[in-house]
């Protein structure tokens, strides 16, 4: 679920003449961390002391990445081939996102590079490639402006509006047309979403889940496809859906933010409500679970979530694998789900400071302060937390490994790892 710097409601973008630096942690599985530009120490810090197997590494805290001009060219295999004819160009890195299994990084000349795993075909590499721990060049037609990589499948959403999925189309059981391509076909590479060319419509925000993906359009109207089970297009029915449909209950809605989880979405409304639909098994959506919690809990139509929340703006919104956070006007962070809590609860250990976005992974949550810190909570098993622990934390804790005269201006929560980008005060 990463966080989009282009978004129009994201905290203060940073003028791209202003130095950037790069922080990862968390838990580098097939590659989704780029070890080999790891600064000075990381790799050491990143061995997993045998706690998982093969090629798992865990990197507990920040580490910032080597991206000087001969590092990141050898990193993506500019070197001797296509950045020949541009020799005068620094090739400098503009964003990362961080997914369910993959990882993809955009240059400020808008080439997509992705790597990590593709056993559904999710990066969009090709047919037969399983993996790539080396970066693999994504072709797209104009500059990229968010990747949403999926577990079983991706979109890739450029600067123009334009919509490119690719990976796993689905099956009769596991639900079909999560690709939004008509059909229940897998995709190879990214591939044109048509029907939105057709209807004149134009993407500012994709969200994929496991079998299912929510599209925001530039009109504020949600859109969704794929498997209908556990009512995640929040239609009503549980029917799959071949092509992007609206989201006919909030069509009115001026959405102007989605979120997406596993098997559920949130989408924020101009008036800053939220309204949630999709599978409720660990409270997710945060609007309440009764007395017991019930596997097949979910809500087959967009429902707001009120509680804690009512009567507060809310302006920000994430979602992780099964649980979701939100920030609002007066700087509070909210968060539900994980089987914990089944609607919002205030972070109170966070009120001596104003919140301004956050981002979740697989059962944790990160924090940013307006004075650029960040703080994190949840699991850390994975080392997500970045507070040279793998413990868990309740509550939120600041990340103390970036240093203090830098200033966190985005982040992205994979489901094991995370990415932060920095700018020097």
């Amino acid at each position: 679920a990463a966080i989009d710097e282009a978004s129009p409601s994201s905290p203060t973008n940073p003028l791209t003449s202003t130095p950037q630096n790069y922080y990862m942690w968390g838990t580098s599985k097939q590659g989704t961390i780029p070890l080999s530009l790891l600064h000075e120490g990381g790799g050491a810090a990143a061995s997993s002391g045998g706690m998982f197997s093969g090629d798992e590494k865990i990197i507990d805290h920040p580490v910032s990445l080597n991206l000087d001009q001969s590092a990141l060219s050898s990193f993506l295999g500019l070197d001797s081939n296509e950045d020949n004819a541009n020799n005068n160009n620094d090739v400098n890195l503009e964003k990362i996102f961080c997914g369910a299994t993959g990882t993809a990084m955009v240059l400020n000349d808008g080439r997509c590079f992705v790597f990590g795993s593709n056993k559904n075909g999710e990066l969009g590499i090709g047919k037969g490639r399983k993996e790539s721990e080396k970066p693999v060049h994504v072709p797209l037609p104009d500059p990229l402006a968010k990747a949403s990589l999926g577990p079983n499948f991706s979109a890739f959403l450029t600067t123009e509006g334009d919509l490119y999925t690719c990976g796993y189309g689905g099956s009769v059981t596991n639900g079909m047309g999560c690709l939004g391509q008509g059909n229940m076909e897998s995709y190879h590479t990214p591939t044109l979403v048509n029907s939105l060319v057709d209807d004149g419509c134009y993407a500012s925000d994709v969200q994929v889940g496991e079998y299912s993906m929510t599209v925001l359009t530039t009109e504020g109207e949600v859109l969704t496809c794929g498997s209908g089970s556990y009512g995640r297009l929040g239609n009503l029915e549980t029917i799959d859906q071949l092509y992007l449909e609206p989201v006919e209950m909030i069509a009115g809605d001026d959405v102007v933010q989605i979120a997406g989880g596993h098997a559920f979405s949130l989408a924020l409304n101009k008036g800053g409500i939220i309204h949630a639909w999709g599978r409720n098994n660990e409270g997710q959506l945060g609007t309440g679970m009764g007395l017991a919690v019930d596997m097949y809990a979910m809500e087959s139509l967009p429902r707001p979530i009120e509680g804690n929340l009512e009567g507060r703006q809310v302006v920000r919104i994430a979602a992780g694998h099964t649980h979701a956070a939100a920030v609002t006007s007066n700087g509070e962070l909210f968060t539900w789900g994980m089987n914990m809590v089944h609607e919002p609860r205030l972070e109170t250990s966070l009120l001596h400071t104003k919140i301004v976005d956050v981002a979740c992974g697989q059962n944790y949550t990160l924090a940013l302060d307006e004075n650029g810190r960040v703080y994190s909570m949840g699991k850390g098993k994975t080392g997500v937390l970045g507070l040279a622990s793998t413990k868990r934390s309740a509550y939120p804790i600041l990340v103390e490994g970036i240093p203090a005269d830098e200033k966190v201006v985005s982040m992205s929560a994979g489901w094991a790892h995370v990415a932060c980008t920095t700018v020097s005060e």
